[in-house]
């Protein structure tokens, strides 16, 4: 589930697992572009992670 704020006027995607999440992953633009920019090496752990 993904939402679109704001936090101090600037614009935030929120993420959460479900309705009730108490504990939402937030971000703004410059996360988000290194989020994507680094997209490859974050499938890669999360291969590795779930590979053990």
């Amino acid at each position: 589930m993904v939402e679109r704020s704001e936090f101090k006027g600037k614009p935030v995607l929120i993420i959460k697992r479900d309705e009730n999440d108490q504990y939402p992953f937030s971000f703004g633009l410059n996360k988000a572009r290194l989020i994507l920019e680094n997209l490859e090496e974050i499938k890669k752990f999360v291969q590795e992670q779930e590979s053990k």
